[in-house]
């Protein structure tokens, strides 16, 4: 007779079992949030929503980050990369035919229209071009690309510089302002610095918003912690688009699954 099976799940099994903390991370999956945004996204409580966000920070799962916009303000934000190391860990505890399957190839995903998606920051500069790079190179056909800001500035060499090392030239990218594209149609407007959120216009067919709080690698003043800055947010901004490129090949075979059904 085989010996009972006594080993205690996962951690982060355990952690996302709850209902709150699993609401939670459902939200801050795709944006980052202030904490009465949590409240009114979830319906729970303001107390009950801290306590939650802060066994989410204790396990690292979450970080939070001071507003660059009104310091009094603080944006919870996602650890995507830690969730799917320790989720995929927790499915080879189990067995390792639950992590063994391979995604679907880009190819097979494309379905109907690319996805059109429009970043926007302060000076259009740095975070929301280099977001603009990443996803043409990642998401190809599948997908289509602006950026834009509030106060245009022109590109920073930093930002072609941490381009260039991934291979992706930007050389040739324009600044430009919101306004250029007030009039046009996107299904995700994506603002990658707080203060560039609190201005953002309203769209046609009102897209899906999101928001990823990223500090300003541009406002660094030391040279050499400037460039690391930009390379952190380059690889930060890696993080993020896989996972939305992933997301949006999803809901185009679930387009195309219904269609077929229909």
């Amino acid at each position: 007779m085989n010996a009972a099976v006594s080993e205690a799940p996962p951690p982060v099994l355990t952690l996302l079992a709850h209902e709150v903390r699993w609401q939670l991370v459902r939200a801050l999956a795709l944006s980052d949030y202030r904490v009465q945004e949590l409240v009114n996204r979830i319906g729970r409580p303001l107390n009950l929503v801290s306590y939650h966000l802060k066994q989410l920070r204790a396990h690292q799962l979450v970080t939070e980050r001071r507003s660059s916009a009104d310091a009094r303000d603080v944006y919870y934000h996602l650890d995507l990369e830690r969730l799917h190391t320790l989720y995929l860990s927790s499915g080879e505890a189990l067995h390792p035919a639950v992590t063994g399957c391979e995604p679907v190839p880009a190819a097979e995903t494309q379905t109907g229209a690319p996805a059109r998606i429009l970043f926007l920051c302060t000076h259009n500069s740095a975070r929301s071009q280099m977001a603009e790079a990443l996803v043409r190179h990642f998401g190809g056909k599948r997908v289509l690309a602006f950026s834009a800001g509030s106060q245009p500035a022109g590109v920073h060499p930093e930002a072609v510089r941490a381009m260039a090392t991934m291979g992706i030239n930007i050389s040739q990218q324009q600044s430009k302002h919101l306004d250029v594209f007030a009039n046009q149609s996107f299904d995700y407007i994506i603002t990658v610095c707080d203060r560039v959120r609190e201005v953002c216009p309203l769209f046609p067919t009102d897209p899906e918003r999101i928001h990823w709080s990223f500090a300003d690698p541009a406002a660094v003043e030391d040279a050499a912690a400037r460039e690391r800055a930009f390379q952190q947010t380059a690889q930060q901004l890696v993080t993020r688009i896989r996972h939305l490129i992933s997301l949006i090949d999803r809901q185009a075979r679930e387009t195309a699954r219904s269609s077929m059904s229909g």
